[in-house]
């Protein structure tokens, strides 16, 4: 692997929004094929994972995903296609419900959960003894890695050699708010929210009276949907004590895996001012703020364009730890 070179937006496509749009919705997404599995969990609910076989015993990375993400997700096929290139070995971690089928709990996933995160970690180390365990967390799942890394301290040194957040929403609040003004709302929110209020009236259907449907049907804002479903169905008080205790950044000076934060200064879903400074993260943590990329996006090279660089600098940094 060559070693990471500066990060260049093309000239032709200015701005995060820019970036970040174009590469979700018009860039080329490679060819992967995938493995399911399910995994039955403890709580009576199933996870499900996408693998790409590669030679035994080679290093095994393991993705999670974005908000409303999958392993379809133009950043997981770009990830998984340099993974296999690389001759290494990936899976992609579905959060509770983004499968392509409804979870069976009232429970869903949500920008904190590391307790799901732990879970898969710790099945697959175990299950892959002797192989090299690497992490990379995409936006609301960098966020939920991050937070796991800085709870388990030392022990997760125990379970992940190196990991990798792209993009992650270190802190919730100003992305919530952030994400609920003017063209992020109209745009971005629109989008994620039109997923999010589908599945939340599913699982009303399934589980009646754990929120008030005709109230999920009109949310307009990440805020009055994180209030009426997110927060209340995972143990917090509303979309402000979510916001503030699901957040990762005030765990991050207790990491002790080798780990790479990357975070464009552009990217539309969380102000410059509040990524993390050296000051306030372990000396584990490298930081890496290009100043273009957008949100989880890094486009480069004429048009059309490719997403080369972003997969190329995550393996560069689970390769060498530079």
């Amino acid at each position: 692997m060559n070693p990471a070179v500066p990060y260049r937006a093309p000239w032709w496509l200015p701005g995060g929004h820019a970036q970040t749009l174009y590469s979700y919705f018009f860039i080329r997404r490679p060819r992967v094929s995938y493995r399911r599995e399910r995994w039955e969990l403890a709580d009576g609910d199933f996870l499900d994972l996408d693998w790409l076989d590669g030679p035994p015993h080679s290093p095994l990375v393991a993705l999670f995903h974005g908000l409303e993400g999958d392993s379809r997700g133009f950043y997981a096929r770009a990830l998984m296609a340099a993974v296999r290139a690389q001759g290494w070995r990936g899976v992609v971690a579905h959060f509770r419900g983004c499968s392509g089928e409804p979870n069976r709990l009232p429970r869903a996933y949500f920008a904190g959960d590391s307790g799901d995160i732990g879970t898969v970690l710790a099945r697959l180390k175990a299950g892959h003894a002797g192989t090299p365990l690497h992490a990379v967390g995409v936006s609301l799942g960098g966020n939920a890695l991050l937070k796991w890394l800085g709870e388990q301290g030392a022990a997760a040194a125990e379970v992940l050699e190196r990991a990798v957040a792209v993009s992650a929403p270190v802190d919730l609040a100003a992305a919530g708010n952030a994400l609920d003004r003017g063209f992020n709302r109209r745009v971005y929110t629109a989008h994620f929210l039109r997923s999010l209020r589908r599945k939340a009236l599913d699982k009303l259907r399934r589980h009646p009276g754990l929120y008030d449907g005709r109230a999920v049907a009109g949310v307009r804002s990440l805020r009055a949907f994180d209030d009426l479903v997110t927060a209340p169905l995972h143990g917090y008080r509303d979309a402000d004590d979510y916001w503030r205790r699901a957040s990762s950044k005030p765990h991050l000076a207790r990491v002790q895996v080798p780990t790479l934060l990357i975070n464009a200064r552009n990217d539309p879903f969380l102000p410059a001012h509040v990524l993390p400074r050296g000051a306030e993260v372990s000396p584990q943590v490298t930081l890496e703020y290009p100043a273009q990329g957008g949100h989880a996006a890094f486009p480069g090279g004429p048009f059309p364009g490719h997403i080369g660089w972003l997969p190329a600098r995550i393996l560069g940094f689970l390769q060498n730890g530079s």
